[in-house]
């Protein structure tokens, strides 16, 4: 089905429709990614503390990684969140089953969760909390484990204690960000006709039938226009009567111009992205050893002025250097809309900027480094293993001459992605080219002074 540049898939391939139909293929992917997900663990408690030689960090900060933020995100949007293994414990406890429907009434205390955490803002504080520590985290197998098994005990608890996966839409601090930038990606999940779902009355993708349960994300698929809170979990396919969901192919970057549903939380997490991506770059591969050894709490007291520099950058500083750039939009025209909705408008110019900027530092991390996953493939726990005979791989990078290129090329497309949607926006606040043009230009002038300093770290 082609409409308005969106095309069909399930309608042009019913195998496909069939599969994600099927209710044992997301249990069926999450038993996969939970089995990977618990070596990691393991190899991080009880492997080498040689972060090169263990499985938990090369498969989940390298190998994961670069899959998510290169591929998956940019290209499928939320489809991580279809075989993520964290959610799966508790949600298999809560539903007391886990390929065929279970028990009508789910085994959790049914507590509301609070309409003030109804928003991304913890989402955005987990990430920051875990960004401060990230460098121990990417190095020391053992403190990465205990993350690891911290996320996987909060989706159990939160599943206890409140329906549906509350972690995963308010929690998660990898949701976060891949629900924002997934408002990039060319797949969509919408229904075929809005008015067929106002008119139906028993709401079966909320309230769930004999084939399915009902929207565990919390999503009415009806009101459905952007992807940023789909999870993909495919259960209103399973339910839906009427046969109304559609999965769409669309234009990148289509859900950046729907402006009705732009929020300030939404605006920090694509600032902390933006800025974590910047303050990773410098850290990791500036000149400064010193800020490295900061950075990996060397010392307690200088590791407590990186973390408080690295949180005033991404929550005081970026922010309010952007303020100022679009003070000077709103300044450049006759025009005067309140400044917190230009500023919040503004700041979805900063998703492709922000999305570019973490797939060309992950594409440069990944392509010196991934050769390590061919030994700890073998060797998982760093014990003198040889499983699949590749233990004794040396270490290559690849594409050393390449990766600047590569890093140039994406965060050029990235620029010209962010300045194509600064206009837009600007258009939706100014009905004639001049004005926009002129609104345009310090939030342009901004995102091409960042990705300048992004080019100045990659390129030396």
């Amino acid at each position: 089905m082609l409409n308005e540049g969106r095309f069909d898939l399930l309608a042009r391939a019913p195998l496909l429709k069939r599969m994600l139909q099927a209710r044992a293929f997301q249990p069926a992917l999450m038993l996969a990614t939970l089995a990977v997900f618990t070596l990691a663990i393991l190899t991080g408690l009880a492997g080498t503390p040689a972060g090169s030689r263990n499985f938990g960090i090369i498969f989940v900060w390298i190998v994961w990684w670069a899959l998510l933020i290169v591929v998956l995100v940019p290209f499928f949007g939320r489809f991580w969140c279809t075989v993520c293994p964290v959610p799966a414990p508790g949600e298999w406890l809560q539903r007391r089953a886990i390929v065929q429907r279970g028990p009508a009434r789910p085994w959790t205390r049914g507590l509301r969760w609070s309409r003030r955490l109804k928003n991304m803002w913890l989402q955005n504080l987990g990430f920051l909390g875990v960004a401060v520590f990230s460098t121990i985290i990417l190095t020391r197998p053992n403190v990465s484990a205990l993350v690891l098994l911290g996320f996987l005990l909060a989706g159990v608890v939160l599943s206890a204690l409140y329906k549906n996966r509350v972690f995963c839409r308010y929690v998660c601090p990898v949701g976060g960000f891949i629900g924002l930038y997934s408002l990039l990606s060319p797949v969509e999940l919408r229904v075929a006709d809005p008015d067929v779902c106002a008119d139906h009355k028993t709401k079966d993708c909320i309230t769930g039938n004999e084939a399915g349960y009902g929207c565990p994300w919390m999503v009415f698929p009806g009101n459905l226009t952007r992807n940023v809170y789909c999870g993909l979990c495919f259960e209103c396919l399973k339910t839906c009567p009427k046969n109304n969901i559609v999965l769409n192919l669309r234009p990148f970057g289509s859900d950046l111009m729907v402006a009705k549903e732009r929020r300030l939380d939404e605006a920090y997490k694509a600032f902390i992205m933006l800025g974590c991506a910047l303050l990773y770059s410098v850290v990791l591969l500036g000149p400064w050893g010193w800020l490295k050894g900061w950075a990996n709490m060397e010392s307690l007291p200088h590791w407590g002025l990186y973390a408080l520099g690295f949180v005033a950058f991404n929550l005081a500083l970026l922010p309010g250097f952007f303020w100022l750039a679009v003070w000077g939009a709103r300044r450049m025209t006759p025009a005067r809309q309140p400044m917190r909705r230009l500023f919040v408008d503004y700041a979805y110019t900063l998703i492709p900027l922000g999305l570019a900027a973490w797939i060309a530092f992950s594409v440069g991390f990944v392509l010196v480094n991934g050769s390590y996953a061919l030994s700890v493939l073998s060797d998982p726990f760093g014990w003198g293993w040889n499983l699949f005979g590749t233990a004794d791989a040396a270490w290559t990078p690849l594409g050393a001459t390449l990766i600047p290129f590569l890093q140039v090329g994406i965060l050029t497309a990235g620029l010209l992605l962010a300045l194509n949607t600064a206009y837009k926006i600007a258009r939706q606040h100014h009905a004639h080219h001049r004005p926009a043009f002129l609104a345009a230009l310090p939030v342009s002038g901004f995102a091409l002074i960042t990705t300048l300093g992004f080019l100045r770290l990659y390129l030396g």
